[in-house]
């Protein structure tokens, strides 16, 4: 699909609109992807977050839901942060999920008025998504609402060779 790219890149260098962080529900950071972008983007994104844990989700972030904020020290001007499913927690809910990750931070970038976003492949890493099936839904997810807006320039971005692999070999026929 034209608006859609899949690369080998660090998410944390990404010059676009907005990077998505794939978060845990506390918001605070982690490991993986989610380290990585407070660890760059720095001070500015964790304020923002503890902000948003005491108004907006003194729970912590729903899984499937987003939310954004400043990208801090990052070359994107936003991270929207959503929450994956965790594969052997989410029963029969899984795809519903996870596509829900991709379709709300795909929102809020069209709502901040974005043309380019990047992805990071959610829920594969530590929340044990496969791959596979992660990569199909995200595709799907993204593909469907690029159908009714087809503005935005959507990214696809892995850490590594076999990663990227998997998902072009995943969506192939979709």
């Amino acid at each position: 699909m034209k608006n859609i790219n899949i690369k080998i890149a660090d998410i944390t260098q990404e010059d676009v609109c907005a990077v998505v962080n794939a978060a845990n529900r506390s918001l605070l950071g982690g490991g993986g992807v989610d380290g990585a972008i407070h660890r760059a983007g720095g001070e500015k994104i964790l304020s923002e977050c503890k902000k948003l844990r005491t108004s907006t989700y003194p729970d912590g972030l729903p899984t499937g839901d987003a939310t954004v904020t400043t990208a801090g020290n990052l070359k994107a001007k936003y991270v929207i942060h959503t929450v994956g499913p965790i594969y052997t927690s989410c029963k029969n809910r899984c795809e519903e999920l996870l596509s829900n990750c991709y379709i709300n931070s795909l929102k809020i970038a069209k709502d901040l008025k974005c043309h380019s976003i990047s992805f990071p492949a959610i829920s594969t890493g530590i929340y044990g998504y496969p791959k596979d099936d992660a990569a199909k839904v995200a595709y799907k997810s993204v593909k469907s609402f690029l159908d009714t807006d087809d503005t935005m320039e959507v990214n696809f971005v892995f850490s590594s060779q076999s990663s990227c692999d998997i998902f072009v070999e995943a969506i192939k026929g979709i």
